[in-house]
């Protein structure tokens, strides 16, 4: 019997009477637009967790209950559905958003109203806020390592893409001033294509490419236009081996999009990826797999959904009740056993302690984990630790 159900037996036998309402959360991400391939993974890793909760009693035998809205990738799309959420819907806790400017739209009305948002995306960095947990990596667990990693073994000379808005801006300052601490380095270019850009868009980029020769590119690309980016570097004919595509935000999901044959051979990285060799992440991809078929790619923004509606299921528990005031000293602090490994909210900041690892995207479809992290590695947001080398935990060779 589960703990739930094991609780609420010795309620009735006290002959206290439990609460059988459900519990409403709402659930924000995109179903539509050009961020709905990353948008659809966060929503199903959410509804994930909540069957396997449900399934297992509920929270005190309380069903979670979805009350979701497709914010349709537009910021004040996710803006005003948050108010919604919580004038007309009277949910305390909203598990959305993919886009830091959908992010940054949210927050305000979040603090508005003192209710709570769970950001399950890696993100810039630089931002705390009392009313959010964030559980996607900040910069000193993608960004340093993969810096680290691309100028060890490709050289120093990057060339920068990204989408028009701000984590592309913000990533690309810091992977700039990470790569610049290098010997011999050197910031070739930093452009910026729309989010809906085509392959076309990207042809006068690949010519300019062609004539710098970076040692490698690092793309802050997000959305269907990754694909179009990557298709881009391959009809050029440029080669992985020696001039490397490098991102953050480019998953599974998207060389899903892209095709096997055109990803293989670039980096990412991130604190999850499918072929992680651990049991915890065998079970919940099978679970998912039996629940959503293969409609849905699993990916780190995915996992990051998933494990953050388990944390706030467990602090629910112990604190009775999704009033923020009561919630939050409950969720900073908790620790749960996530596909990644063992994660922790960080109660200084608000952010993750999550495993850093660098994937090479293989002709499956597939990430082969080259470095990963022996540990976790505490957030730091304001990248108070900011130079090559100088990290909480080094990655661990597993492939050259």
């Amino acid at each position: 019997m589960s703990a739930t159900r094991t609780r609420s037996a010795s309620k009735q036998k006290a002959g206290i009477v439990a609460n059988t309402d459900p519990v409403r959360v709402g659930v924000l991400f995109s179903e539509t637009g050009v961020t709905s391939t990353i948008g659809r993974s966060q929503l199903q890793g959410t509804l994930l967790a909540i069957d396997e909760i449900n399934e297992s009693g509920g929270i005190d035998g309380r069903e979670i209950v979805p009350v979701r809205y497709d914010p349709r990738s537009t910021p004040s799309v996710y803006a005003s559905l948050a108010e919604r959420l919580i004038v007309q819907d009277k949910v305390n806790v909203i598990f959305g958003c993919y886009m830091s400017s959908s992010r940054k739209a949210v927050i305000p009305i979040i603090e508005r109203w003192n209710k709570m948002l769970f950001y399950p995306t890696l993100y810039e960095g630089f931002e705390f806020s009392n009313n959010t947990i964030y559980t996607g990596a900040a910069a000193n667990q993608n960004s340093v390592q993969l810096a680290e990693f691309m100028t060890s073994n490709f050289g120093a000379r990057v060339y920068l893409i990204g989408s028009d808005y701000i984590y592309p801006y913000e990533s690309n300052r810091i992977m700039g001033e990470l790569v610049l601490q290098h010997q011999d380095s050197e910031k070739l270019a930093e452009r910026y294509v729309p989010l809906d850009a085509s392959e076309k868009d990207f042809r006068l980029i690949t010519d300019d490419i062609r004539e710098k020769k970076p040692d490698f590119i690092f793309s802050t690309v997000v959305g269907d236009s990754t694909a179009s980016l990557y298709r881009a570097y391959a009809e050029a004919g440029f080669d992985p081996k020696t001039m490397p595509i490098c991102s953050l935000t480019t998953s599974e999901a998207e060389v899903s999009q892209m095709g096997n044959d055109v990803a293989a051979g670039h980096f990412t990285s991130a604190p999850y990826f499918q072929s992680i060799e651990s049991a915890a992440n065998r079970r919940c991809l099978d679970r998912f797999r039996r629940h959503f078929g293969d409609d849905c790619v699993p990916n780190l923004c995915w996992e990051a959904a998933y494990f953050q509606m388990h944390i706030f299921a467990e602090a629910y528990r112990d604190a009775g009740s999704d009033d923020i005031v009561t919630l939050m000293p409950r969720i900073l602090g908790r620790e749960f056993d996530a596909p990644q490994g063992r994660v922790r909210i960080d109660p200084t900041n608000h952010h993750t302690c999550l495993y850093p690892r660098i994937g090479r995207a293989n002709s499956k479809g597939q990430f082969v984990i080259v470095r990963a992290a022996t540990r976790a590695v505490h957030p730091d947001p304001y990248l108070v630790t900011h130079s090559l080398g100088d990290w909480a935990a080094k990655l661990s060779a597993l492939e050259n």
